[in-house]
This record gives structure tokens, C-alpha cells and sequence, in this order.
């Protein structure tokens, strides 16, 4: 049986390298490739793959976001995480979108054919130096409201600013962003943003 597969890479020569390397295995094909997040699910609906390899940051979207939209819409189609950023809370994220397996692209392209094959048999697939890290981190501590904040507090938001655009009071902004920066052992919102996004919390 040719397993039928989808590519999402936002970067043309990783997508291109990927897509000629898988498709040397005689069992693998790639049916499709995307460029951006919102390509991956109108894409897959229409080709119907048996397995979305999915890059978790791309314009357009990110991967975890297409993984768990693809679930819903899709769900018979395996989604396997590639990416560059191995962070303890990407994985937990893309566990809990409903991927089957998370990898980071440094690893050999048979290790890649030989993960496909086995998420597509219904196992779990992940980095285990991954899973090791994200054991270690534990969960991720911010509330959604929390996270939303910090994402804006990023870009070097006021809190007004911050505020107008989440349609909260700027007290309530503060207060966010203080529980944020208790939650992450910081001391300002800089270094919050900062441990938040080296944890994949962001």
C-alpha cells in the first residue's frame, strides 16, 4: 500500500529536499505540499492524505493550530509535528491538537519514513530527548487569557494597548500580566515572554 502524504513546510528548499527524499521509499508519497497553515486543511480535505507532516511555524498559521483543525475535519488522516523547535510545550500542545507524533528535523529521513509508517499503524511517535524535556518542565502553568496577553506583550504592547485590543480593562491586563510573571519565576514581562516562548507555551 503507497501511503499518501501532505508537506507542510513554509521553507521551499526543506520542502523540496523532504519531499524528494520520502519520495524515494518505495511505500511513500507525497501527494501534496503547503506553504502556509491555512493551506494544510483545504488541501487535505481535497487530496485526502494518510498522513500530514506539518511544520509548526508558518505564516498563515501554525501547525498545532492546523493539526487540530485537521482532526476534526479529518479524521482518519495521521498528523505528524516536524519542526526545528524542539520545545517541551509545542509537544504537549500537539499532544493535546491530537498528533500522533512529534519530531524535530535534525533526525535522519529513514527515522522520518520509518515514524510515518508507524503512526499510520495507529502507534505514537516522539523525539524521546523531547519527551524527556517535557516531563521535566511539567505543564504548562498560564490560563488561556494569560497566554493571550503575553502573545501581545511580545510585539512591545503598552498594557493600553494590550487592552484595547483583547477587550479587557487595563487593570485586568495588569493583572495578567502579573500572575505571568509569577507563574514563570520572572521579573518583568520581557522575561516572562521569554521563558514562555523557549517553553513552546506561546
Amino acid at each position: 500500500m503507497t501511503i499518501r502524504i501532505l508537506l507542510a513546510e513554509d521553507q521551499g528548499m526543506m520542502r523540496g529536499a523532504l519531499a524528494l527524499l520520502l519520495g524515494l521509499e518505495p511505500d511513500l508519497e507525497v501527494v501534496a505540499q503547503v506553504a502556509t497553515g491555512d493551506a494544510v486543511v483545504p488541501t487535505a480535505v481535497r487530496e485526502r492524505p494518510d498522513v500530514a507532516l506539518l511544520d509548526i511555524e508558518m505564516p498563515g498559521g501554525d501547525g498545532l493550530t492546523a493539526a487540530a483543525e485537521l482532526r476534526r475535519r479529518l479524521p482518519g488522516c495521521r498528523v505528524l509535528i516536524l519542526t526545528t523547535f524542539g520545545r517541551p510545550g509545542y509537544l504537549r500542545r500537539a499532544m493535546e491538537a491530537g498528533a500522533s507524533g512529534f519530531l524535530v528535523k535534525d533526525g535522519p529521513v529513514e527515522e522520518l519514513a520509518a515514524a510515518i509508517r508507524r503512526v499510520l499503524a495507529g502507534e505514537r511517535v516522539v523525539d524521546p530527548a523531547l519527551a524527556a524535556a517535557a516531563l521535566a518542565a511539567g505543564p504548562d502553568p498560564l490560563t488561556d487569557r494569560e497566554r493571550d496577553v503575553l502573545r501581545e506583550a511580545a510585539g512591545g504592547s503598552t498594557v493600553a494597548d494590550i487592552a484595547a485590543r483583547l477587550h479587557l480593562s487595563e487593570s485586568t491586563v495588569r493583572n495578567y500580566l502579573s500572575a505571568a510573571i509569577t507563574k514563570t519565576g520572572t521579573r518583568n514581562r520581557i522575561e516572562a515572554v521569554g521563558v514562555a516562548q523557549s517553553n513552546g507555551w506561546l
